[in-house]
């Protein structure tokens, strides 16, 4: 596959590093040295890497994803945008307060727009990166506000159905917020097992 070597040193660039690929005569083989298996690939998708559309290209890259065999660079980048959204929601609600922040939301966050719902394991993804910077950021030091308005921005940027509420305990009174999204809640609705009465819902309708 002297002709395809372009294609497969972008292939090699875009693996996991525990996966390998070779150049076969009738395609390429790629070696998960992680799970002890190996995927072939045509010949004709090889070439796709580098003289397909964008559509075959992406939809390439979708199967090696899908297949645990591809760096996840979007979800790098996006993981990395969460702390600078959780940072800066944190201080405008220092600077301005909470309740200003709510009322600027219809700005920040429209309203949803595409018909699929969430998958559970696209908002799983996102709760699992504002909790660790949440937690791991001495700022926001997981302020569940920051993390629930982060979450809710960031979900109908993406054009997915998302609803924000605000509830409070009475004793001992506390206040929490937190954003669900494909039946899941970022941060968590009852926090150490406390129940919170939602007092305000924001959903956009």
């Amino acid at each position: 596959m002297a002709d395809d070597s372009d294609a497969l040193a972008v292939m090699a660039r875009m693996l996991s590093p525990h996966c390998r690929v070779t150049g076969m005569s009738g395609g390429a083989l790629i070696a998960d040295w992680k799970r002890t298996r190996f995927l072939g690939m045509a010949a004709a998708d090889v070439r796709k890497i580098t003289e397909g559309s964008p559509e075959e290209r992406a939809e390439l890259v979708a199967v090696l994803l899908a297949a645990g065999c591809a760096r996840d660079r979007r979800g790098a980048a996006a993981d990395a945008g969460v702390g600078i959204w959780l940072r800066g929601v944190h201080l405008l609600m220092q600077t301005v307060g909470f309740g200003r922040v709510l009322r600027l939301l219809s700005l920040a966050a429209p309203q949803y727009a595409r018909a699929d719902d969430p998958r559970t394991d696209e908002v799983l993804r996102l709760k699992r990166a504002v909790q660790s910077r949440g937690r791991g950021s001495w700022l926001v030091d997981g302020d569940c506000k920051s993390e629930a308005v982060t979450a809710f921005v960031l979900l109908r940027r993406r054009g997915l159905k998302a609803v924000l509420h605000v509830g409070v305990r009475e004793h001992p009174f506390a206040l929490h917020a937190w954003t669900v999204s494909a039946g899941l809640c970022i941060p968590d609705a009852d926090p150490r097992g406390h129940a919170f009465t939602p007092v305000l819902t924001i959903d956009g309708e």
